[in-house]
Order: structure tokens, then C-alpha cells, then sequence
């Protein structure tokens, strides 16, 4: 689904990734570990279009990104790719619900169908209570779980998540870490996890281990 030939990339005289090649296929969950610095980071923002690389090629579905440009590049990510980060970032001021909608809403999809939809990945996640709420009246792990709905609105080829469970407790790490799991189960949804958590690495199909802007090993489960 996913192939990652030859990518590089520098920040000024710093360089980052050093040539990496990587596979990702349909329905896999993909975690990828190392030292901070070691491009782990980078390399998700890459396949995540929010960044080009200096050189190398990465294509979904034979599609090369590097080839895009920005307003199309937009509009690929809106619909092909999920994001979940450290911290959530959701905006305060919107409810569960309405975060929820804001990238199917972007997409041009109509309000009602995006509110339907969401309302039912609110009841995936057990969180249908709490739809009318604002993220400052939720839990952390809550918050999480509606950024992982956000995701999923748009039906992405595979959800980007930095770090998803860093900034929770252990309940909360395993139910999310669980959850990644049921969507894949339930969806066939790919996910591509940078994480620290040993525990979430050691269960997931894959764990790229990158070292110094490459890929020094790979592990099958």
C-alpha cells in the first residue's frame, strides 16, 4: 500500500533520515521505535505529507507523493491519512462531536451524514455520552479516543499516531493501545505508531527499529 524508497532528509547541516526504504501493507499495525533523534518523528511526517523529502520517493497505492503539490497534497491528506498525536489537539471551544466532524466537514461531506458517522465512531469508542462535551470536561484517555475518531472520519488509508499513549496513565495506555486493535479487526485499518512504550511494541505486526536517520532492524511478530 505503502513503499518508501531512498528517502533523505536534512534540517539546515543536520541530516535526519539517511535513505530509508520501508513497506507498509494494508491492515498491518506498525510501531516504530528508537533513541530521540533517530528520525522517527520525521519520517511519520513525511509519509503524513506534512513535509517533503530532500530526496527518494513515497507512494500510496503507486502514487508518488513527492510529485504533488501543496494544494493537492492537502487534499490527499484530508482523505487518505488519519492523525493522532501526543496531546490530542482537539480545539477547546468544540465539542467531542463537533472535532469529530471537522475533517469530514473539510472534505465537503454533508453535516448531517458527518454527524451520523461520527456519532457512531463515538459509540465504537464508548464515549456516546459524551458527544456534547468539551474536551476540558473529559479525561485524558477520553480526549484520546476522540482523536482517534477524528482520524477515522474519512476513511484514511492509515492512521499516523505520534506517540498516542505518551501522555497517558497505564488503564488508559492499554485501552487505547487495545483499541488500535479492534479498528483494525473491525475496519482493516493500518496504522504507523512512533512510540517509547515497549509493551505497545512488543504486540504490534511490526517494530521498525531506526537508529541515526535509518533503519537498523525490523522485527516480525
Amino acid at each position: 500500500m505503502i513503499e518508501i524508497k531512498g528517502v533523505t532528509k536534512s534540517f539546515d547541516n543536520l541530516r535526519v533520515l539517511k535513505g530509508v526504504d520501508l513497506k507498509i501493507e494494508k491492515g498491518e499495525v506498525i510501531s516504530i521505535v528508537g533513541p530521540s533523534g533517530a528520525g522517527k518523528t520525521t519520517l511519520l511526517q513525511l509519509i503524513g505529507t506534512l513535509d517533503k523529502p530532500d530526496s527518494g520517493s513515497i507512494c500510496f497505492n503507486g502514487r508518488d507523493l513527492c510529485t504533488m503539490s501543496q494544494k493537492e497534497l492537502a487534499k490527499f491528506r484530508n482523505k487518505h491519512i488519519g492523525f493522532v498525536f501526543q496531546f490530542h489537539q482537539l480545539l477547546p471551544e468544540f465539542t467531542a462531536l463537533e472535532n469529530i466532524t471537522i475533517p469530514a466537514l473539510i472534505a465537503g461531506r454533508n453535516q448531517r451524514d458527518a454527524e451520523k458517522e461520527a456519532m457512531e465512531l463515538l459509540k465504537i469508542m464508548g464515549l456516546e455520552e459524551r458527544a456534547h462535551h468539551k474536551p476540558a470536561q473529559m479525561s485524558g484517555g477520553e480526549n484520546q479516543r476522540v482523536a482517534v475518531a477524528r482520524a477515522l472520519i474519512n476513511h484514511p488509508d492509515v492512521v499516523l499516531a505520534d506517540e498516542p499513549s505518551g501522555s497517558l496513565d497505564s488503564y488508559n495506555k492499554e485501552e487505547l493501545h487495545r483499541l488500535f486493535f479492534e479498528l483494525r479487526d473491525r475496519f482493516g485499518q493500518t496504522f504507523l505508531i512512533v512510540t517509547h512504550d515497549e509493551k505497545l511494541a512488543s504486540i504490534t505486526d511490526r517494530t521498525i527499529h531506526m537508529i541515526d536517520g535509518t533503519i537498523e532492524s525490523m522485527s516480525v511478530k
